[in-house]
């Protein structure tokens, strides 16, 4: 599973991310968030503004995006909370990456579900592209991380890349996933069984088939 140690307070680090602030976009996002909660728990708001935080970080440097000891300390500050607390929070929650990543993290599901539906396959797929878990590859696209269970067994197995998931996945889907998102273009989320548009049994849904097309009411017929 992931490190989810934050990555060393480093004078290198410091000089990178020591001046880091909200830009005016973030910050509209962050005061709007601070502002649905009552007067005293403003803090509730520290999820969101990591995720914000985040996201600034992965638009300067064009990757998914982390979190530097320093904006961990900004965030902490905007909202007037102990260091220690919002760092609890961002070491708890894989939504937060501690460490440097790529363009594209991909994070593999290796639950029972997934791994007995081939997840060992899109792990080896992964490793042929010379990805490592928990390193950024050398061309600086892809960081691979195995988590636990994301909640598509249904369609296991799945992986999601960014803020999508990829489901029912095989090796050769993968492969062709990654080279569109290495392409710069953008895959079809979702399941990648064709004719399947969510969880319904391959070969189609096999009871409420009226629900198919339109929002029929059964209850008459109970």
């Amino acid at each position: 599973m992931a490190d989810r140690s934050p990555a060393p307070d480093t004078p290198e680090l410091r000089d990178r991310w020591g001046g880091f602030e909200f830009n005016d976009a973030w910050r509209a996002k962050a005061d709007a968030t601070i502002a649905r909660y009552p007067e005293g728990r403003q803090r509730s708001a520290v999820m969101a503004l990591l995720d914000y935080a985040q996201r600034q970080v992965g638009e300067e440097t064009n990757t998914q995006g982390w979190l530097p000891l320093p904006v961990i300390e900004y965030v902490a500050d905007y909202l007037g909370m102990p260091v220690i607390r919002v760092l609890e929070v961002a070491t708890f929650y894989f939504m937060y990456n501690m460490k440097p990543v790529g363009r594209y993290h991909v994070q593999v599901c290796g639950t029972t579900p997934c791994m007995l539906r081939g997840s060992d396959g899109l792990f080896e797929t992964c490793k042929k592209r010379g990805m490592k878990k928990g390193h950024v590859s050398d061309d600086g696209l892809w960081t691979l991380t195995e988590v636990e269970c994301m909640g598509n067994c249904s369609s296991a197995p799945m992986v999601q890349i960014n803020d999508d998931n990829y489901e029912d996945l095989t090796p050769e889907r993968l492969d062709a996933i990654l080279d569109t998102l290495a392409k710069d273009e953008q895959p079809k989320t979702g399941t990648q069984e064709p004719g399947r548009h969510t969880v319904e049994p391959v070969g189609g849904p096999t009871t409420l088939t009226a629900m198919v097309d339109a929002n029929h009411d059964y209850r008459k017929e109970w």
